[in-house]
């Protein structure tokens, strides 16, 4: 929502400890969003099918319509009798000033499912990118693949800042991949106590997202991840934007476009490329899933920016992408 005057000239000093306020607002957009639900609304829009697994409330039906239009497969879902889906409600004044509100309610019974249901419905499953959730659910799921052997990616992100440093070791050991932007690296190093080498060591590959900066792909070298046998550093640029609408849901596009290249068996600088592309797709839109996918397009832009060679490797995977999601 959007407030056309300043929560600051609403405010009296002397009397914050009775603060009841009322915000009459112009504006309301409701959007989808979750950053699950943004990763695997990118995965299927690059043509692949992801398995979305979560918990919601019954109010999910359009939702799980649009995701399933967009080739996301919501079969492993949870859904509650009791509680409504998460959601983020926000009033921004006309100095970018926020309050804002998160409810999660549903999301605390993610830590009742499990994955072995999941993995045998889908015959297997290649890799589970455990993203910032429920606590209690994040933590039973990477020790749950670490027991069953299923690969795992570890993208605690915003959850960094309520997880306990014991937590985040149990959550990143044995990680096939890490994902986080600069801050959260060194938020996760300071509360786990361990060295940016001690992290290199427990993980596969670890991805490190540095705004317009690009992408650092890291590896000790010290376990059989994506072909890598040795120690590996590698800078990848980004896709220079055309110009920025709004920057929620990136960090989940480059995911989804990172996690689609792996899926694709390209190499991981070429995998960073196109979770660049798709970054900056959702950038120049406004909200996580309202951005198109136009292959053309999109190989031109990638073209321009990494080469034609690199261009020509991505243009037989895009042939399934899916270029119009039915408004719903």
């Amino acid at each position: 929502m959007t407030f056309p005057g300043r929560f600051a000239d609403q405010l009296l000093p002397d009397q914050l400890s009775r603060l009841s306020l009322s915000f009459l607002v112009d504006e309301l957009v409701v959007r989808r969003g979750g950053v699950a639900a943004n990763i695997s609304f990118g995965l299927g829009r690059l043509g692949l099918r992801p398995l979305l697994v979560g918990a919601v409330g019954e109010d999910f039906g359009d939702y799980r319509s649009w995701l399933e239009r967009a080739g996301v497969d919501t079969g492993s879902v949870h859904v509650s009798e009791l509680a409504h889906t998460a959601r983020f409600v926000c009033t921004t004044d006309q100095d970018q000033c926020q309050i804002a509100s998160f409810y999660p309610g549903a999301m605390a019974e993610a830590r009742q499912i499990e994955l072995a249901p999941v993995a045998e419905r889908a015959g297997g499953l290649d890799l589970v990118l455990i993203s910032p959730n429920d606590p209690e659910a994040m933590l039973r799921h990477s020790q749950e693949c670490r027991d069953r052997g299923f690969p795992f990616a570890a993208d605690p992100s915003q959850q960094l800042t309520f997880l306990t440093g014991p937590q985040i070791r149990d959550l990143v050991e044995g990680a096939d991949y890490l994902f986080s932007n600069e801050y959260e690296k060194g938020l996760l190093e300071s509360k786990s106590g361990w060295s940016d080498a001690e992290v290199l060591d427990r993980v596969g590959v670890r991805v490190t997202t540095q705004g317009d900066r690009g992408v650092l792909i890291e590896s000790a070298g010290s376990r059989p991840v994506a072909g890598i046998d040795g120690p590996l550093r590698l800078a990848v640029p980004v896709v220079p934007a055309r110009h920025v609408a709004d920057p929620t849901g990136v960090g989940d596009a480059f995911r989804a476009g990172f996690l689609s290249g792996l899926s694709w068996q390209l190499p991981l600088e070429r995998a960073a490329q196109v979770g660049s592309l798709l970054a900056t797709l959702v950038l120049e839109t406004v909200g996580p899933q309202e951005y198109e996918v136009h292959p053309a397009e999109l190989l031109d832009r990638f073209g321009d920016v990494y080469g034609r060679e690199a261009a020509d490797e991505l243009a037989p995977h895009l042939a399934g992408a899916r270029e119009v999601v039915p408004a719903g």
